[in-house]
């Protein structure tokens, strides 16, 4: 119960101790305000969790502190105190955002429970937001991988993640620098709040300060509603910020002054708020060159870079090609998300392997992801591989060697490709449906691809007239 934090906002100093000390002795932190401004104060902390708020105040009314508080983005959730028979101020208060509202004389039991039922739905707002994540890493899968350099960044995250620090993932585009951001995430002790992810190149410049840190209703002419601004909504848990290097020099110098002071004050707001997430930011392009020349601050340069990661480039990694494509077969579905094992034809894992990746892991996943579209059956042939990705990789044959004959690389493939069926055929005895069977592919693929072979004058007589229903 302790994570609970109360806030007694009266006038009267009697029924703020009494309150409080009720609050307290059943197991809750406590704090004590005697008026609007004092409350303001300690609600724009932001680590209040439930308010129990006298409507008439000294300085204002309770209902306009609860719009102001919701407005700013404050997630607090409050419960009136009002006198008996003031019904119609009881509603405006849950109109205004107010959870519930307890009238006077209060009684500490009633109040207790109120107080325990606003804290178990938040318990399980959080519990559930745990759950998900853990539902989504295992329906994903976490990949191990292969090479000893991946293997070094793992342990970097490792040793980072629990820690406070900032850290700058830097490396290629597509090769994974979100995934490690979220690895970061995932093993320190925020992991239960929000992982909130940023793309700085994707914000138009002039909706950069408002989209970082909020803006009150009617701050500028679009505003005709309150925002909470990104660092907020990331409160207790990572910000993570993409393709750092595109944001311009105004929003870095913001940037460095909300990291160092930890404070955040929206856009048309006189009320600051202190914020607690952790930075992680990234970047395909070179800080330091911009630093050089003036594109970047230094002084930011060096807050962020306090622990720095590198993803290497898929093609100086390429022992984990092998076991990303498995992973990712592994996760394909049909239409009607069902999970739909794959397999490949014989040369195309090879293909896969012999190809630079220069898109690196995004590439090869929606290569993936579009052989997975135009497959026939449950196996992936050479003809649903793009030809870019095709084009200057030759298959092995069974003795390892590369194919060396005449002709462009698809006529190439296609030879590999008849020749393998041929040979199943034959193994088969002629029989298509086990020929089929052992080749890992459906019966009707087996044979649209003698079909495709002979109109291409790579095989003969091999497909004597339709497929037969498959069982």
């Amino acid at each position: 119960m302790s994570s609970i934090h109360v806030l007694v906002v009266d006038d009267e100093l009697a029924l703020r101790e009494i309150l409080g000390a009720a609050v307290a002795k059943a197991g809750y932190s406590v704090d004590l305000a005697a008026s609007v401004k004092e409350a303001a104060g300690k609600l724009a902390r932001g680590d209040v969790d439930v308010a129990l708020c006298d409507i008439k105040l000294p300085d204002g009314n309770g209902i306009d502190l609860v719009r102001e508080a919701l407005a700013s983005g404050i997630d607090t959730a409050f419960v009136m105190v009002t006198a008996y028979g003031s019904m119609e101020t009881a509603v405006e208060a849950l109109r205004a955002g107010a959870s519930d509202y307890i009238v006077k004389p209060v009684r500490n039991e009633e109040l207790l429970h109120r107080v325990a039922q606003i804290a178990a739905v938040r318990g399980l707002r959080d519990e559930n937001r745990v759950l998900r994540k853990a539902v989504s890493e295992i329906s994903g899968g976490r990949y191990q991988w292969e090479s000893a350099l991946m293997r070094e960044v793992e342990r970097m995250v490792s040793r980072v993640a629990p820690t406070e620090s900032t850290v700058l993932v830097t490396g290629e585009s597509g090769t994974g620098k979100g995934v490690i951001a979220r690895a970061l995430h995932e093993q320190s002790g925020r992991r239960e709040g929000s992982f909130v992810v940023v793309n700085c190149s994707a914000i138009p410049e002039h909706l950069l300060e408002s989209e970082f840190f909020g803006h009150t209703k009617g701050a500028f002419t679009s505003a005709d509603r309150a925002r909470k601004g990104l660092f907020l909504q990331a409160d207790r848990g990572t910000l993570f910020l993409d393709e750092m290097g595109e944001l311009p020099l105004h929003m870095q110098t913001k940037l460095l002054h909300v990291i160092e002071d930890k404070i955040v004050r929206p856009i048309g707001s006189e009320q600051a708020r202190r914020v607690d997430a952790r930075i992680v930011v990234a970047t395909n392009r070179d800080l330091q060159e911009m630093v050089a020349t003036g594109k970047f601050r230094e002084d930011l340069y060096f807050r962020l870079s306090m622990f720095h990661i590198h993803v290497p480039p898929l093609r100086e990694r390429q022992g984990d090609i092998r076991g990303l494509i498995g992973h990712l077969l592994g996760k394909s579905r049909d239409s009607g998300g069902r999970f739909r094992p794959m397999t490949t034809d014989p040369g195309v894992e090879e293909v896969l392997l012999g190809f630079a990746w220069p898109g690196n892991v995004r590439q090869l996943e929606n290569v993936i992801n579009r052989a997975l579209i135009l497959a026939d059956g449950d196996c992936i042939a050479l003809s649903d591989i793009p030809a870019e990705i095709t084009r200057g990789v030759a298959p092995r044959t069974q003795a390892g060697t590369r194919i060396a004959q005449s002709g462009c690389l698809r006529d190439q493939l296609r030879n590999f490709e008849a020749d393998v069926l041929r040979g199943a055929l034959g193994q088969a005895a002629g029989d298509r449906r086990l020929a089929a069977q052992r080749l890992g592919i459906g019966l009707s693929s087996l044979y649209r691809k003698l079909e495709e072979l002979e109109r291409e004058g790579l095989l003969t007589g091999m497909t004597p007239g339709a497929p037969p229903a498959e069982r």
